[in-house]
């Protein structure tokens, strides 16, 4: 009994841990980017890098243990199932209950290890984000400006820096712009040739200006202008919330409460909001010992299909009890049932559901486990039939001994190999494109499962129809599409490949005369394919519904309707058409695009080599003139800047400056994400913004992604044969832990570059490019080192 214990515990637990690997990458790699872009930024050190991925990685965990516990007691029992060995292990007296105990001591890890990073390591680990998120603040904002961008995260400021050079434990800007805007109307303006920028105690910088002037004008008096010159001086400016550095958990203050703090509040006026996270550290640890109840008779029962009916029953499993947790959550906010009940209600069902199966299964019954099990089957012998595996049957004692000559007969025609394409050619192909459409609707339906968990709580708090959340995840699938594609490329290569090494089927085909070169054209060419149909897709379609599933996540969500115009930007820089040409900055507290009306615009004009300030022109209001085609500026004021004096004065009831060339179109600049543009749309979009004074690092880095990208799918397929001929017989197991291990350094090398890229310190097209050669010449040395 203790050998048959330690079989079945080493099967399950070897599932499980694959399982918790994969669920756990792929909630975690939402972060990933903002975490590897502090390290390269230089703005955090290594350990401060180290320290805020092992303080969002607990939070991750809450979630996935459960899976993990469920995942590898379907896979273990439905592999042991599909392989009769369960039925050996009953017929010679193991009873259903030996199962369940079995089981029951990876359920009690499950359990436990759940417990203690709920109740003890989650928090701590949140409380410590959060401070660490503090000390981050004052050293992210000064690497975060950029050249020829406005910084507007300091609370009162707007920064502008025509250059940034990086220091030891500071930053040095160049050619400096600072308004003061604790009175909008008329902001002060500081101007230096450079400055150093240091952190200062609490959540402030200081700015230790040299070479510059000080502007100010007074509010109620348009004559009285102040100006005053400075060798060196201080500023110290305070730092406000950074929309960018999002590093913890969406509920991060309530989750870095402790257990004990959240039970002594539950009486407060938010205590149902403490008691419901308070029940959640219980019921999602506990969910261990559920789910494996409903497992065991689920997993036992999958004699049909294997693995794939495991995987199957998965799914399920995970998509109904986290839909029941996220209503009777949604429903504990809303207050129309107690926090207990609401949390707890899950684990009740599926606990009830659990000791049913399981007493029908000792009693030899089969009503409900062959509903639910049965009713599931034939999804896992579908997909069990055409996996690789069908691929020992085709070659292996055929029945017919003239398929057997036809297959000789094709095998054994060497003056015939360059034809393209030949019966293994098709016969690789169709298990290609099988494996693969069936890996990509399987990735793609847990996606849609856990997008629908993330939405649950605005559907119900906000009364979204249910045809609304169903646009909108059909409107996702495109999205999710175009970046799982290069993934289930590489698991398609690796499972079909793993299969012809394990049954012996390439190395026949070797025999007779085929080299690996020619047995893998046909997955290169259908990889070459794939990748073009991606950049195609996201040219033709994917912007389209990118966008629409925007609209409509801001409806599930319940935000105001949202429009692409952004006219609330107040700062813009003018265009520069030719060199020597003077700078401007536009800054108005009112712009309306419809009439092309401003208010209270001021418009600074600087010398092109010193960046000293110029001339100064301010109106009240000024319109756009179609007949005259220039900017007609009312009850306003000019003053021309020589040094530290006015040199001159004009006030104006009506004026025109032709030497303010931009037009209306210039002002209405739109707000859209890369993935909502063609490659085109980007590259001008691009341009525009970039004329404007605006921060386009990130997206010139997605825009050479948006030809980077869709080639991975063929490097990817290229590295995989290597590791696909090297698993040789041990398994799909092998395979797939080989895949996610694949995936994982892909990505990380890939958010380590992007994020290089987003901030100035590779150039855009290294950024984006390094993964696709790093991999394809990796791919290409160790296909090269392979025994053809």
């Amino acid at each position: 009994m203790r050998i048959l214990t330690k079989y079945i515990l080493r099967e399950v637990l070897s599932h499980a841990l694959l399982g918790g690997v994969l669920f756990t990458f792929v909630l975690f790699m939402r972060d990933l980017g903002h975490i590897l872009e502090l390290l390269v930024r230089g703005s955090a050190s290594l350990q401060a890098v180290a320290d805020v991925f092992f303080y969002t990685l607990p939070t991750t965990l809450i979630l996935t243990i459960p899976m993990t516990v469920l995942v590898g007691i379907l896979l273990g029992l439905s592999r042991l199932s599909a392989d009769s060995e369960i039925t050996a292990m009953r017929a010679a007296g193991v009873g259903v209950l030996h199962f369940v105990g079995i089981v029951s001591i990876a359920a009690s890890i499950g359990l436990g290890i759940g417990l203690f990073n709920s109740l003890y390591v989650a928090p701590r680990s949140a409380a410590a984000l959060l401070r660490l998120e503090d000390s981050l603040k004052t050293q992210q904002a000064g690497f975060e400006v950029q050249p020829r961008v406005f910084y507007e995260d300091f609370k009162n400021y707007v920064l502008y820096v025509q250059n940034t050079r990086p220091g030891q434990g500071a930053s040095l800007w160049q050619h400096v712009f600072l308004a003061d805007l604790t009175n909008p109307a008329t902001p002060r303006i500081t101007t230096a040739e450079d400055a150093v920028v240091l952190p200062a105690p609490g959540n402030e910088l200081r700015l230790h200006f040299r070479d510059g002037t000080k502007h100010e004008t007074s509010p109620k008096d348009p004559n009285q202008y102040d100006i005053s010159t400075f060798t060196e001086t201080d500023t110290p400016i305070q730092i406000g919330s950074q929309e960018d550095l999002k590093l913890g958990h969406a509920d991060t203050p309530l989750v870095a409460m402790s257990a004990t703090e959240l039970w002594q509040r539950r009486h407060e006026e938010q205590g149902r909001t403490y008691m419901i996270e308070w029940n959640k550290r219980l019921s999602y640890p506990v969910a261990c010992i559920v789910l494996m109840l409903v497992g065991v008779p689920l997993g036992l029962s999958s004699r049909r299909g294997g693995k794939s009916t495991g995987f199957v029953l998965t799914v399920a499993l995970v998509f109904v009890y986290y839909f029941f947790s996220s209503i009777g959550v949604a429903m504990a906010k809303q207050g129309k049932i107690a926090p207990v009940v609401g949390v707890w209600a899950a684990n009740v069902v599926f606990a009830t559901v659990g000791i049913v199966l399981l007493r029908q299964m000792s009693r030899g019954e089969t009503g409900l486990i062959a509903t639910m099990a049965r009713g599931l089957a034939p999804v896992g012998v579908w997909i069990e039939r055409r996996l690789p595996k069908r691929m020992r049957s085709v070659h292996v004692a055929p029945a017919d001994e003239s398929g057997e000559h036809r297959a000789a007969t094709t095998v054994h025609r060497p003056t015939r190999q360059s034809r393209f394409p030949l019966i293994f050619d098709d016969y690789m192909m169709r298990q290609f494109l099988t494996t693969f459409g069936l890996v990509l609707s399987s990735f793609i339906m847990l996606s849609l499962i856990f997008s629908f968990f993330e939405l649950i709580g605005d559907i119900f708090r906000n009364r979204t129809p249910l045809i609304t959340v169903g646009d909108y995840l059909l409107n996702l699938i495109p999205y999710m599409l175009y970046n799982l594609t290069p993934l289930c490329a590489l698991l398609a290569v690796l499972i079909t490949v793993g299969a012809l090494s394990r049954s012996s089927e390439l190395t026949a085909m070797k025999a007779s005369g085929v080299s690996l070169y020619r047995l893998i054209i046909p997955l290169l060419a259908l990889a070459a394919i794939l990748a073009v149909s991606l950049f195609t897709f996201d040219e033709l379609y994917l912007p389209q519904a990118n966008r629409r599933q925007e609209a409509l996540r801001s409806v599930i969500k319940g935000k105001p309707a949202q429009t692409f115009l952004r006219p609330d930007r107040k700062w813009i820089s003018g265009q520069q058409d030719s060199v020597g040409e003077p700078t401007r900055i536009f800054y108005y507290q009112f712009f309306d695009p419809d009439k092309d009306v401003f208010a209270n615009l001021t418009v600074f004009e600087f010398e092109p080599n010193s960046f000293h300030l110029s001339r100064r022109i301010f109106a009240g209001a000024a319109h756009w003139d179609n007949h005259a085609q220039r900017w007609v500026l009312e009850n306003g004021w000019e003053r021309n800047f020589h040094g530290d004096s006015v040199a001159s004065y004009e006030p104006f009831d009506v004026a025109s400056f032709p030497e303010i060339r931009e037009q209306p179109v210039y002002f209405k600049k739109d707000n859209r994400q890369s993935q909502e543009m063609s490659f085109g749309e980007l590259n001008n979009y691009i341009n525009d913004l970039q004329q404007s004074g605006f921060d386009t690092m990130r997206l010139r880095v997605q825009l050479n992604r948006k030809l980077a990208y869709p080639l991975i799918t063929l490097v990817m397929a290229i590295f995989a044969v290597p590791f696909a001929l090297t698993m040789g017989k041990r398994g799909s197991l092998a395979g797939f832990a080989t895949a996610i291990g694949m995936a994982i350094a892909y990505q990380v090398v890939a958010s380590i570059f992007e994020a290089m890229g987003n901030v100035n310190a590779l150039p855009p097209v290294i950024a984006a490019w390094s993964p696709d050669l790093l991999f394809g010449m990796a791919g290409g040395y160790l296909l090269l080192k392979a025994q053809t």
